[in-house]
């Protein structure tokens, strides 16, 4: 689709090195938006703007930022306001999937899925709330989407904290638009059902992962391309500025 509006934002996309955030990345820039990449892989974002800059009509800026570290977000916040200047739409599609049975107690695993899908976008949301509200107050359009998934409320074995991250992402959004609404920062809510990602490469335990369980589900139902929850995100992110499209759920037909 073609989306207009988005020409001349300012945004800012966190996992921008792969899945779901370099989708998003390079539909905001094939919409002449203006893109800070943020990922922690910066060889991947180094690469992916060399890939949209000739067709991309905003500028791009190479931000390598790990959400789960205080001093590098804000580091990489300080540098995003002095290239591109004020930003009015934040994407947080930083994530990591480690399912294990909860009786492995893996706290390695609970607490990297806990700092990058919690807290990381909480570090997020607080290094630009005041963007977004300056920029509503100006009366701009500012949005902040989270990419969460239907893992908050839909149950898989194996996947408790994972679900569980994902719940209070979906919470927080709810909660954000109690604060941020009434200042006209609209809070959007994206969860999406099965999808081609790099999430399944992060799985150690083989019988749960792309040639386990995760990969009949993928040969049972199919998947969303990332591309196609971008557009949900382009989708959101040009509606007229009273509009708030507060909750989308997206999901292959195939999956329940």
């Amino acid at each position: 689709m073609n989306y207009p509006a988005l020409a001349g934002r300012t945004a800012v996309v966190t996992g921008a090195a792969s899945g779901m955030g370099a989708a998003t990345a390079r539909l905001l820039a094939a919409h002449g938006a203006n893109v800070a990449l943020l990922a922690r892989r910066e060889d991947r974002l180094k690469q992916l703007a060399a890939d949209l800059e000739p067709t991309a009509a905003g500028r791009l800026l190479v931000a390598p930022v790990d959400v789960t570290d205080q001093a590098s977000v804000d580091a990489g916040a300080a540098l995003v306001r002095a290239e591109l200047g004020r930003v009015d739409l934040v994407v947080n599609a930083a994530g990591v999937m480690l399912p294990n049975p909860i009786d492995d107690g893996r706290v390695d695993e609970w607490t990297r899925m806990i700092d990058t899908n919690v807290t990381g976008a909480l570090r997020m949301i607080h290094a630009f709330t005041a963007d977004l509200v300056a920029t509503a107050a100006a009366g701009g359009t500012a949005d902040l989407v989270n990419i969460s998934s239907i893992g908050a409320h839909t149950l898989f074995p194996n996947y408790a904290v994972y679900g569980a991250t994902k719940a209070a992402l979906t919470f927080l959004s709810q909660s954000l638009r109690t604060e941020l609404g009434p200042r006209d920062v609209r809070v959007t809510n994206v969860e999406p059902g099965l999808t081609e990602t790099e999430l399944g490469n992060h799985i150690d335990n083989a019988t749960l992962g792309n040639d386990g369980q995760l990969g009949d589900m993928f040969a049972a139902i199919g998947a969303l391309a990332a591309d196609e929850v971008a557009d949900i995100v382009g989708y959101v992110a040009s509606r007229p500025r009273h509009v708030n499209l507060r909750q989308i759920v997206v999901q292959p037909t195939r999956q329940a």
